[in-house]
C-alpha cells in the first residue's frame, strides 16, 4: 500500500490564493482529485491526505466534501483559526467526519512567526485540537525552524508533522554561503526531530530548488536531504508526500514519486519501506484504510 500524505485540491479563485503569483500559471486552474488520478495509478498510490491551501474555515468543509465523493481521499488536514472562540464547536463538528485528521496554517507566510506561535489563544487552540487526538501540520521555511521548535515541544499530547522537511533552501545550497545555509537547516531539523511526537514528510523538496526543472545537482541535494531526515527521524517517523499540484512548478508527479521510490528502495529494508509508504501515515493520521477497501 502507498499513501501520498500531501496533496492539495481547489477550485481556483484568485483572491483565495494570494500565494499563487503570476509566475505560477500551472496552478491557476482547478486542481481536483480526478486531475491527478492517472499519475497516481501509474505510481501505485492507493490513497491521499488532502491538505489545506486556503486560509478559510470553508476550506475544511470543502475538503471533507471531496473526501465524501472521492474514496481515495482518506484524510483531510484542514484550516481553522486556532484562537477563535468557537474552535471547540467547529472541531466537534469536524471530528464527527471520519476523514477529518487535523489542521494546518500557512505559518511560513506570517511576518512574525515567534509571536504567532507564542500567542496564548493559539496555545489554547492547540490543546483543544490535541485533546481530540488530531494532528497539526507545521509549515515553515528552514530559517523559521528554530522559531517553532519550542512550539512543537510544548504541544506534545499528539502527533505533529513537519511538512516538506522544513523547506531547506536548496536554491541557495550551491551559492556562496550555501554551506552555512545547509548547516543551519541540518542543525534545526535535528532539534525538531529530537521531539519523539514529531513526524516528517519527505515532500515539497523539488520546488525548493527554484526550478524550472531538476538538475543532477538538485537531485543530489534532495537525496541528501532525505538521508539527513532518515538519520534524524528514523524510518518510523517519515512519510511520503508529493505536494501535488505545487510540485508541478518544477516536476511532474512521476518524477517526484520516482525520486522517493528510488531513495526508499536503496535506503530502507522491506519493513521500513512499508512504514514509509503507508504504515507511518496510518499511525500518525489515524487513517482507516480497511474501511476504504472495495
Amino acid at each position: 500500500m502507498k499513501i501520498d500524505t500531501h496533496q492539495h485540491f481547489w477550485h481556483y479563485h484568485a483572491p483565495d490564493f494570494p500565494w499563487i503569483d503570476d509566475t505560477m500559471a500551472v496552478l491557476r486552474r482547478d486542481c481536483l482529485p480526478g486531475h491527478n488520478a492517472a499519475a497516481m495509478r501509474e505510481a501505485g498510490i492507493d490513497a491521499v491526505v488532502a491538505v489545506q491551501a486556503r486560509t478559510l474555515a470553508a476550506e475544511t468543509d470543502f475538503l471533507l466534501q471531496l473526501a465524501e465523493r472521492h474514496p481515495e481521499v482518506a484524510g483531510v488536514v484542514g484550516w481553522a483559526d486556532l484562537a477563535a472562540a468557537d474552535l471547540g464547536r467547529r472541531l466537534d463538528t469536524w471530528c464527527a467526519h471520519p476523514a477529518f485528521k487535523g489542521l494546518r496554517h500557512i505559518l511560513q507566510d506570517e511576518p512574525d512567526v515567534p509571536a504567532w506561535v507564542e500567542a496564548p489563544g493559539r496555545a489554547r487552540g492547540m490543546r483543544e485540537l490535541q485533546r481530540r487526538q488530531r494532528v497539526y501540520d507545521v509549515l515553515v521555511f528552514d530559517h523559521q525552524l528554530a522559531a517553532v521548535t519550542g512550539f512543537c515541544a510544548r504541544h506534545d499530547a499528539h502527533w505533529l508533522v513537519l511538512d516538506h522537511l522544513g523547506k531547506p533552501a536548496l536554491r541557495d545550497w550551491s551559492q556562496g554561503d550555501g554551506r552555512a545555509v545547509a548547516h543551519r537547516w541540518r542543525r534545526d531539523l535535528r532539534a525538531v526531530a529530537a521531539l519523539p511526537h514529531v513526524m516528517c514528510k519527505l515532500s515539497g523538496a523539488v520546488t525548493e530548488t527554484g526550478g524550472p526543472a531538476l538538475t543532477p545537482q538538485d537531485r543530489q541535494h534532495i537525496l541528501s536531504c532525505f538521508d539527513e531526515a532518515l538519520a534524524a527521524f528514523g524510518p518510523q517517523r517519515l512519510m511520503y508526500g508529493s505536494d501535488w499540484p505545487v510540485c508541478q512548478l518544477v516536476s511532474p508527479y512521476d518524477e517526484v514519486h520516482g525520486l522517493a521510490h528510488g531513495w526508499a528502495t536503496s535506503r530502507l529494508n522491506p519493513q521500513e519501506q512499508h512504514a514509509f509508504w503507508s504504515g507511518n501515515a496510518v499511525r500518525c493520521y489515524g487513517l482507516d484504510m480497511a474501511a476504504r477497501e472495495p
